[in-house]
């Protein structure tokens, strides 16, 4: 459901970019992308209706890796797979939650951009944040897209009025948010990781 969600988030960013007074040549090779990644969640959805994705997947471990694994553990995720696929108003409030969640990260270009005099109306954060997700998918190999947000932001910028300064700054404050969230949950993690390792000694005592 992310990765549809995520495909439809980049879909709606691609036509309101047509909307504005941006060359065809602007936004043609982010087309041709979508139209190339189109496969990608059919062949999903086909995998996932067939209902053995991961005995498949099994399958293909035993055949190049020589790895040999319970046949009953992907049996079992096939099965509870095929039963969360039966639930289809709960499928599309999931996607449609994924989708909203996507879109609210417009809210943080929006309001950073009038932070740094520079406001954009929500359509133009939209579409910066579409194709931020977009990329950061498609590079997904890249740590933490080092290099692939603040390239996306300063290029897409350009086309929509943006300024180079004004989009690195926005990229510097969506970075300071994964970083300040990525501490908090290091922070609880070893607070919980403690707590469980002092319980056996004060059990003790």
């Amino acid at each position: 459901m992310t990765l549809i969600a995520s495909w439809l988030f980049a879909v709606l960013g691609v036509v309101l970019l047509m909307s504005f007074d941006a060359t065809a040549a602007d936004y043609q090779r982010v087309i041709l992308a979508l139209l190339l990644s189109v496969p990608i969640p059919l062949v999903l959805a086909r995998l996932l209706g067939s209902g053995s994705l991961f005995g498949r997947v099994q399958s293909l471990i035993v055949r190049f890796a020589g790895v040999r694994t319970p046949p009953a553990g992907a049996a079992a995720l096939d099965s509870a797979l095929r039963s969360s696929l039966q639930r289809g108003n709960g499928l599309v409030a999931a996607g449609a939650l994924q989708f909203a969640a996507l879109a609210s990260g417009s809210l943080e270009i929006w309001f950073a951009l009038r932070l740094f005099g520079q406001p954009v109306g929500f359509a133009t954060a939209l579409i910066l944040e579409s194709m931020i997700q977009a990329f950061r998918h498609v590079a997904f190999m890249v740590p933490a897209s080092l290099g692939v947000q603040e390239t996306v932001l300063v290029v897409f910028g350009h086309i929509l009025g943006v300024g180079a300064e004004s989009a690195i700054a926005v990229s510097l404050v969506k970075r300071l948010r994964e970083v300040t969230y990525g501490v908090a949950s290091l922070v609880s993690w070893q607070w919980m990781e403690g707590r469980r390792l002092r319980a056996p000694a004060h059990n003790q005592s």
